[in-house]
């Protein structure tokens, strides 16, 4: 019986170039780290494993086609998908239509429109996602006294703020916050001043942001610099996990309250995690990426993880074995063990919200312990309390001195 030696392809796309390059890049040299653990360990079915992996530009639109030819013209074995909600939308019209097994990279609530049986998320937001990214945030403002009662939603006019701020409703409905203002800002946006301005005039104790990376770092200092400050503020942003965003901003991050799916905290080591982050990390400046990785690299080495197991479990390529075993196994991934349930989502949620505190400085190695980022919810993953209202936070930090030690300043 003769053996395939050839390499099987794993083809995909991530936003190289483009607004969300430095997440994405960070996301690849993750996967370049699987491909070369996994070709270490002999391969998959004895054969060694390629990666095919083409630049989106951060555009959409591009996503179709670059499947396509993944499909038709590389002729690859596996696709998985990109990273984010707007990549991953745009690619499932035609992976439900070639019925490929299909494991996505952090879209939010990908599959609520879809509700395609081959399709699995590697985000942990469980079975609602919409709701479970900013439970915590709301759950967290309905606990302080005395409590508040209003709240304002800021967003950038974007897929992949969408969900979020429908969940964002939701959860404002079930914890009691009365909505007195909605904004919606264009992604060609700089200054968000005229935006706060309307935000104040609502005088609203909550502000709920859904913001890119550049969009984040340009919030905060409005937020910051403006005479107005509501009670607690942040939520869905997507910016304040990258470590370079942490740098740019440094004090002025102090007090924001934001989602995160894994930072560097004792309850959350699974097996194997450290590891990664040691490998990528003695990486990341020759690659230009992430210098600390906590936001990505996990998430995407255990989507690779995925689609491995499953490949060698099964002992084939074909899509329908591979979702099939999916949808009943139990994966141990450097996130945990994860199990899917409706939709490919996790089974089971498992966000937690982080407010920044005692950020001193621009320097990234205060930040390497997840020291400055103090898991406030749920409260049995918690490592510090809440500094409630906002206003306290910024006089509680302000009164920090910069350490000798231990901080590149």
């Amino acid at each position: 019986m003769s053996l395939n030696t050839s390499p099987i392809r794993i083809g995909y796309c991530l936003s190289l170039t483009g607004p969300l390059a430095g997440n994405s890049r960070s996301a690849k040299l993750a996967h370049d780290i699987w491909q070369q653990d996994v070709n270490a360990g002999g391969g998959l079915l004895g054969r060694p494993v390629e990666l095919i992996c083409n630049d989106d530009h951060g555009d959409a639109s591009l996503v179709p086609d670059i499947y396509q030819r993944l499909i038709n013209v590389e002729d690859v074995d596996i696709v998985v998908g990109g990273y984010g909600t707007n990549s991953l939308v745009a690619a499932m019209p035609l992976i439900i239509q070639r019925q490929r097994f299909f494991v996505g990279l952090m879209g939010l609530g990908v599959n609520n429109a879809f509700h395609y049986l081959n399709y699995f998320a590697m985000i942990p937001t469980g079975p609602a996602p919409n709701t479970a990214l900013t439970e915590g945030f709301f759950d967290l403002a309905s606990q302080q006294s005395p409590k508040p009662q209003t709240i304002a939603l800021l967003s950038a006019d974007a897929e992949f703020s969408r969900n979020p701020i429908i969940g964002a409703k939701d959860n404002a409905n079930k914890y009691g916050f009365r909505i007195v203002h909605e904004s919606v800002y264009p992604l060609t946006t700089n200054n968000f001043v005229p935006f706060i301005d309307k935000v104040a005039k609502s005088e609203c104790d909550i502000l709920f942001l859904c913001s890119y990376l550049l969009d984040s770092i340009k919030l905060v200092q409005a937020i910051r610099s403006h005479a107005f400050h509501p009670k607690m503020v942040g939520g869905a942003m997507i910016g304040p996990q990258n470590t370079s965003v942490k740098a740019t901003l440094g004090p002025l991050l102090n007090g924001f309250v934001n989602y995160e799916y894994w930072v560097p905290s004792p309850k959350l080591m699974s097996p194997g995690v450290w590891e990664l982050l040691e490998a990528y990390q003695s990486r990341a400046t020759a690659a230009d990426v992430d210098p600390l990785g906590h936001y990505m690299v996990p998430l995407a080495y255990a989507q690779m993880q995925v689609v491995a197991d499953a490949i060698k479990a099964t002992g084939s390529l074909e899509d329908a074995k591979l979702a099939e075993y999916a949808r009943k196994a139990t994966f141990d991934t450097v996130m945990g063990t994860v199990e899917f349930g409706e939709n490919g989502e996790w089974s089971r949620p498992r966000v937690v919200q982080v407010q920044f505190q005692g950020i001193v400085g621009a320097g990234i190695e205060q930040f390497r312990d997840g020291s400055r980022q103090t898991i406030v919810w749920p409260p049995e993953l918690a490592s510090g309390q809440l500094q409630f209202p906002y206003a306290q936070s910024i006089d509680l930090n302000a009164t920090l001195e910069v350490p000798s030690r231990g901080v590149n300043t």
